[in-house]
C-alpha cells in the first residue's frame, strides 16, 4: 500500500517542498496511481513492475523536494515517468502514461506547515488628488491661549510632496491554513506639505474664549511645511493564493500614524505632532526566487484623521484627512 508523508510542504519553489519517509507522492497522487495502475493492469497487465520500482525508490528517497530551483523533477517523479514510459507499448498507451507523469509532475496539494518571513521594502507615494492634507477644519487659531473656535473654521486641502518610502515587516503563514497570515510592518515617509496659495474660512458668529473672532475667507500663499509619517501596522490579516510561485496576496488590518509637522513660517516657527489610529490596506503579488527568496510589489492605502494642537508660536490647531497610495517593491526570506 502506498503511504505519504508531507514535511515542511511549500509552494516557495512553485512546488511543495516534500520528504518522503518510505512513502512516495503525496495522497492525492497516490489515490491517482492506484486507479491508474488497476487500468493498466486489467487492460495491459504490464504496469505491476512499474509500481514495485515506484515503492522501491520511494522508501530510498528521504529528502526529495517537489520541485528544484530550476523546475526539474525531483526524484520519485523521474523514476515514475521512466518505468511508465518504458513498461508501456505502443503508441496509445504511451501517449496516456506521459500525460499521467505529466499530472502527477504537476500536483500541489496543501500541507500543514508554517511559514515565517521577513522583508524589507522601498516605495513612493504617488501623485494625484488623494495626496493631500483633505478636510482641513481649524480648531484652534494658537494665540491667545486657549483660542479654540466654535464653530470650527476651514481650510482648503494641503498639498503634498511625493515622497519616497522605506520600511520592513515581518509575518507568519499557519501550518493548517497556508493562504491565511497575519504581518506586522512599518513604514517612514516625509510628504512634505508644498507652499501654495490656501484659503482660510471662518463662519460668521463664530467665537473664542475671551471673545469674538472676523469672519470671512481669506486666501494667501501658506510656505511649505516639514511633515513626516511613521506607519506602524501591527497586525496585517494576510490572504494569498499559494499553489504557484507566483503568489497574489491582499492584507488588511488597523494602522498607527505618527506625525509631526515642522513649520516653516517666521511668524508661526514649531513643531505640532498627531498620532492616530486608521486604515492600513494593500495589494500585491509575490514571487518565488528559490525556497526562500522572493521579490515582491504592492499597492498600499492609508487612511487616518489626523488632529494637531497649536502651538505656543501662534501655529494653527487642525484636524486634516491623510489617505495617500503608496507603491513600494522589496525583498523577503522565507524561513
Amino acid at each position: 500500500m502506498i503511504t505519504n508523508t508531507l514535511e515542511g510542504a511549500d509552494y516557495r519553489n512553485g512546488f511543495k517542498n516534500l520528504s518522503t519517509n518510505g512513502a512516495g507522492p503525496p495522497k492525492l497522487s497516490g489515490v491517482l496511481m492506484e486507479y491508474w495502475n488497476q487500468y493498466l493492469v486489467t487492460w495491459h497487465g504490464i504496469c505491476w513492475k512499474a509500481r514495485c520500482g515506484f515503492e522501491k525508490h520511494a522508501a530510498a528517497n528521504e529528502s526529495g523536494y517537489g520541485m528544484g530551483n530550476h523546475g526539474e523533477p525531483n526524484g520519485w517523479q523521474k523514476m515514475l515517468m521512466k518505468q511508465l514510459l518504458e513498461r508501456g507499448s505502443g503508441s496509445g498507451i504511451r501517449l496516456r502514461t506521459a500525460w499521467l507523469a505529466v499530472l502527477l509532475f504537476s500536483l500541489n496539494v496543501s500541507g500543514a506547515y508554517a511559514e515565517m518571513y521577513i522583508g524589507g521594502q522601498v516605495g513612493t507615494t504617488f501623485f494625484g488628488d488623494n495626496n493631500k492634507l483633505t478636510r482641513v477644519d481649524l480648531t484652534d487659531l494658537g494665540g491667545p491661549p486657549g483660542s479654540i473656535l466654535t464653530p470650527r473654521g476651514s481650510m482648503s486641502g494641503r498639498d503634498l510632496a511625493s515622497s519616497p518610502v522605506w520600511g520592513g515587516k515581518i509575518g507568519y503563514y499557519f501550518p493548517r491554513v497556508s493562504w491565511f497570515g497575519v504581518e506586522l510592518e512599518a513604514y517612514y515617509t516625509t510628504p512634505h506639505i508644498e507652499q501654495g496659495p490656501t484659503r482660510v474660512s471662518i463662519l460668521p458668529g463664530t467665537t473664542v474664549v475671551g471673545g469674538t473672532v472676523a469672519s470671512g475667507s481669506v486666501t494667501n500663499i501658506f510656505p511649505g511645511d516639514h511633515f513626516r509619517v511613521i506607519t506602524i501596522a501591527p497586525l496585517n490579516l494576510m490572504f494569498r493564493y499559494n499553489k504557484a510561485r507566483f503568489q497574489p496576496y491582499v492584507g488588511i488590518g488597523p494602522g498607527i500614524f505618527l506625525s509631526r509637522i515642522n513649520t516653516t513660517e517666521v511668524t508661526f516657527a514649531g513643531t505640532q505632532s498627531s498620532t492616530t489610529v486608521g486604515l492600513n490596506a494593500k495589494l500585491g503579488a509575490e514571487y518565488f526566487f528559490t525556497k526562500h527568496i522572493s521579490g515582491y510589489g504592492e499597492v498600499r492605502y492609508n487612511y487616518t484623521r489626523f488632529s494637531f494642537d497649536a502651538n505656543d508660536a501662534g501655529a494653527f490647531g487642525f484636524k486634516a484627512t491623510y489617505n495617500p497610495t503608496i507603491f513600494s517593491f522589496g525583498v523577503s526570506y522565507h524561513f
